[in-house]
Parts: structure tokens; C-alpha cells; sequence
């Protein structure tokens, strides 16, 4: 990366009053069972109810998704570590017929209570180890966001008594917000912590998008069934200061904005088959004529700081929420290939997990390379992801050591 473009970060005087508030961890989960691309490609043609045009589509989708693997809670659908096979649940899948059931929301919506438990504990336990200088007694609030399932008493509560913490600890649950949900977690964690410096915010995203998956011939449900998959991310948020030699990401500005249209293009609603997504062609097109102008707010609250030009900025994590849109925010913005590298890996890797996504591609860029540490040199980062809406969810962190 071309270093010579990139501008020295430079704090906010309405934030130095406030103090910083940093990610001071990520850490991510995903459940055991791999789906291989061109595996799940060949299933999904298989069913017999498809027309000999949707198997074609099929075909296309799946071999232009940019997507090599996946994971998925669903045992019974993947390569799975020995003596974890047993299925989820026999209602979803007949591995005889290799045909794919169609369980009600209900069976759905129960198989998500049960295997989301232990990937909201494993993620949680995981990102307060890695916090420098914090522990469980720490944990003053506990965000946890979801929108492919629902129960009550919800995650949130889950995460408080599975790992352990007070029973007073505050909670709250960020539910149905679809691919941008870590940000108005970030975003309640940040106002938190403001208003309590001593507060330390655990944030817990957990999606199994993949207990949705159906066969279908509608184009949509198709796009959906090859890019969604399952994981979880979690990330502790603090403003008390973090010991010397730790990286973290400041969180320097946030802003949200509806793009003109699209309202239509990107939903996400419950069926009596399970919840249904609606991704269209037109997404990608959507963003590309407006994604600029919906970041320019986010730029403008760096004043004197803000770069003149997107690439200016050092690194780049775009929610992956397609290899279109991630190609059409890129060109839209003037974006390198390095630059986009990150967000491209977790699209490879694990496809799209919803609302944990995001963190997966910030702990990347948070854990830093050998660049980055030869250089020492704080480096601003920017965020963002899509959801219903339109929506747009964008944020401006400061990736720094301390000292």
C-alpha cells in the first residue's frame, strides 16, 4: 500500500473531552461442519421440484459467488469432524434421498435455540480472554445481536449466566436488524461507555442463516442459498485505558443512512417455511451509485482530518455481502485489491454470516500483519455494512498500539 497517500489520524475535539472508547478484542466462532461450494452447488441442483432453468441458475450463482467454503450448525449437510455427525434435526434434510425438507418456521426456530447456545458462549469466553487487562469480572453490559431466530429469555441472557457474569449486568438484545446489526451494537456500547468510563461492553453477533435454507425456484432464494452461512463474533468495547503494547481499534465516528430506494430490494421476513430473504440483482447497482454520498456524513465529522479521496483511507472491511457488491463498492470508491483483500478472505472462507461478518474482517485488520507493525504508525480504518432498508451502517476506527 502506498503509504505516502495515507494521513496521520487525528482525534476529535469533541471526543478528547469524552475520552476514547475503543474495541480493546474480536474473536470469532464458527460451528464445526463444513460446506464445501461446489458440494452444496451440486445438491441444491439435485432436487427434483427445480425447473431446468433455476438448475442452470443455480449452476452460475454458486460458481461466481467467490465463495470456496462455508459452515453451518445443519451436521447432516457437510464434511463434519468424526463423532460430531449425529443430525440437527431429521425434519430438515433426508440424507437417503439427498433431498432437502421443508421444515416449518417453528422446527427452524427451535433447532436455532438449541445449537446458537454454545456459539454464543465459545465467541464470548473468547473475546474477554483475549482483552488486554480486562476479565469476566469486568463485564459491566452485554449486547447480543441476531436476526435468525428468536427466543426469550434471549442470547443476551444466555452470554450472562453461560460465561458466568453478574446477575446485574445490563443487557440488551439487537434482534431483526439483518447484516449491519454490529453496528448499533457498537453504537450503544460507545453511548454506554461515555456516560459510564469505568463500563466494559461485551458484544456477542451469533446468525445461523443457514437453518433457512430451502429449495426454491425464485432467483432470490437461490442468490440467498449461496452466499448465507453460520458463524458468530464477539468484541469487548471499553473506554479504561488498556495496558502498554495492545492494539486496538478507536472507534472515531459512526453514521447510519437509507439509500433513495431499495426499501423493496433487500428484506428479510418470516415465513410459514422458515424466515425469508429477498436480495435482488439490483442491490449492487443500488450501492454503487450511492455509497459515496451515503459515507460523505462520516467523512465530514473528521473535519480537518477527513482524507480528500476514499483510498486515502489505510483499510477497508466491507461486508461481504456478495462478490457484486463487494466489486461495485470497490469501483465506486477507488479501492485497491489490498485494500479489499480482507473482506474478500472472509467472503472465501465463510461466506456471509449476517451481522457477525463484519467483526470477522475488523479482527483481521485489528490482529495487524508484519506491515503494519514495522510501520507502528496509527492507521484509520473504515467499516461498513448493507442491510434492509436500504441500509447503510458505517463507522471510522483508529487502529493504534498503546503505550
Amino acid at each position: 500500500m502506498d503509504r505516502t497517500r495515507a494521513r496521520t489520524p487525528e482525534r476529535s475535539p469533541a471526543r478528547a473531552d469524552k475520552g476514547i472508547v475503543s474495541v480493546r478484542s474480536i474473536a470469532t466462532a464458527v460451528p464445526p461442519t463444513v460446506l464445501q461450494q461446489d458440494q452444496v452447488r451440486d445438491l441444491l441442483a439435485s432436487q427434483p421440484e427445480l425447473s431446468r432453468l433455476s438448475r442452470r441458475l443455480i449452476g452460475s450463482v454458486f460458481d461466481g459467488s467467490a465463495i470456496e467454503r462455508r459452515h453451518t450448525v445443519m451436521r447432516e449437510l457437510g464434511a463434519t469432524p468424526a463423532g460430531t455427525a449425529e443430525p440437527v434435526d431429521a425434519q430438515f434434510y433426508d440424507a437417503q434421498t439427498r433431498t432437502i425438507l421443508t421444515p416449518s418456521t417453528g422446527q427452524r426456530n427451535a433447532a436455532y435455540t438449541r445449537e446458537v447456545r454454545p456459539l454464543l458462549a465459545e465467541v464470548g469466553a473468547r473475546a474477554i480472554e483475549d482483552a488486554p487487562g480486562l476479565d469476566r469480572t469486568d463485564i459491566t453490559h452485554v449486547i447480543t445481536v441476531s436476526c435468525t431466530g428468536f427466543f426469550a429469555p434471549g442470547p443476551d441472557y444466555v452470554v450472562v449466566r453461560d460465561l458466568g457474569l453478574a446477575p446485574s449486568t445490563r443487557r440488551l438484545h439487537v434482534g431483526f436488524m439483518g447484516c449491519y446489526g454490529a453496528f448499533p451494537a457498537l453504537r450503544a456500547a460507545v453511548s454506554t461507555c461515555v456516560a459510564e468510563p469505568g463500563a466494559a461492553v461485551l458484544i456477542v453477533c451469533a446468525e445461523l442463516c443457514t437453518l433457512h435454507v430451502r429449495s426454491s425456484n425464485d432467483p432470490d432464494t437461490i442468490v440467498a442459498s449461496s452466499v448465507f452461512a453460520d458463524g458468530a463474533a464477539a468484541a469487548v468495547v471499553s473506554a479504561r485505558p488498556a495496558p502498554a503494547g495492545s492494539a486496538v481499534l478507536d472507534i472515531d465516528a459512526q453514521e447510519t443512512a437509507l439509500t433513495d430506494g431499495g426499501e423493496t430490494d433487500m428484506a428479510w421476513t418470516i415465513g410459514d417455511l422458515g424466515f425469508e430473504m429477498v436480495l435482488s440483482r439490483y442491490v449492487p447497482r443500488i450501492l454503487e451509485d450511492q455509497i459515496a454520498h451515503s459515507l460523505r456524513p462520516l467523512l465530514d465529522r473528521l473535519g480537518a482530518s477527513a482524507p480528500t479521496e476514499w483510498s486515502q483511507i489505510d483499510r477497508w472491511a466491507v461486508h461481504p455481502g456478495g462478490r457484486a457488491i463487494l466489486d461495485r463498492v470497490q469501483r465506486a470508491l477507488g479501492l485497491s485489491d489490498a485494500q479489499m483483500s480482507p473482506s474478500r478472505a472472509v467472503l472465501r472462507d465463510y461466506g456471509n454470516m449476517s451481522s457477525a461478518t463484519v467483526l470477522f474482517i475488523l479482527r483481521r485488520l485489528l490482529a495487524g500483519d508484519g506491515e503494519q507493525e514495522a510501520n507502528g504508525a496509527p492507521e484509520r480504518v473504515a467499516a461498513m455494512a448493507f442491510g434492509p432498508g436500504l441500509t447503510v451502517e458505517s463507522a471510522l476506527f483508529t487502529r493504534r498500539v498503546t503505550s
